[in-house]
């Protein structure tokens, strides 16, 4: 039961239909017609209004009047990726490439090496300044150095694990109130697929957060070395 329950994570053990799941990460792009990037059209100005509002706010976090849109593209990039694979596995027969570690820890790591070379080569000074907080008890000073190092160490496991976890926990349930629906009558089935039908409404809400969450998280922890 518990093999066949997380079989609906496993890219595949065909070297060909592997190639093909992890694919799904961004092969979509290829599907989305080209006019949609010029014809102004509802779903493109919707579109166009939700990442003003993510440059706006990734702007204040970064705490710096002089940037420009160029900047924060790489937090409305990484925004979009994520939102993209998650909403992408609500489908059927459709791989869940943010449900591994491998998509999430890969993403994940490499923003926060990235962020930890910068500041650490550029704004080093900064850096030791960071891990003793304002006001610390010089008993306490040694203690804080190592939480601070310890908490930033972790961060990127707890970026990844956070979205894999979140997308895995959503497709458990709603397999396993699709794997129930066998031996129930009919009054029940419905009430059954009228459950699913709220849990996919949530697990949608999801996708949006936590591709939300990862970006603001990433955009904090990338203010913080400058």
């Amino acid at each position: 039961m518990m093999n066949n329950l997380f079989s609906i994570f496993d890219p595949s053990t065909n070297i060909f239909n592997l190639s093909l799941n992890w694919c799904s990460t961004f092969i979509g792009l290829l599907f989305i017609p080209y006019s949609f990037w010029f014809i102004p059209n509802r779903h493109f100005i919707f579109w166009n209004f939700i990442l003003n509002k993510l440059h706006n706010e990734f702007k204040i976090l970064l705490s710096t009047n002089k940037i420009n849109k160029g900047s924060t593209f790489i937090f409305i990039s990484l925004f979009s990726f994520v939102l993209f694979n998650n909403f992408l596995g609500l489908f059927p027969y459709i791989f869940t490439s943010t449900s591994h570690l491998t998509i999430s820890l890969s993403i994940s790591l490499s923003l926060w090496m990235s962020f930890m070379l910068y500041g650490w080569i550029n704004n080093y000074q900064h850096m030791f300044i960071h891990m003793i907080p304002q006001g610390t008890p010089s008993i306490l000073m040694p203690f804080m150095v190592l939480i601070e190092t310890i908490s930033n160490i972790i961060r990127p496991g707890t970026l990844a694990v956070r979205l894999t976890a979140n997308m895995i926990a959503g497709h458990l349930l709603l397999t396993l109130l699709s794997s129930t629906g066998n031996n129930m009558s009919f009054y029940l089935l419905f009430i059954l697929i009228f459950m699913q039908i709220l849990l996919l409404i949530l697990e949608s809400a999801v996708a949006v957060i936590q591709a939300y969450v990862i970006s603001i998280l990433t955009t904090l922890y990338s203010s913080e070395v400058n």
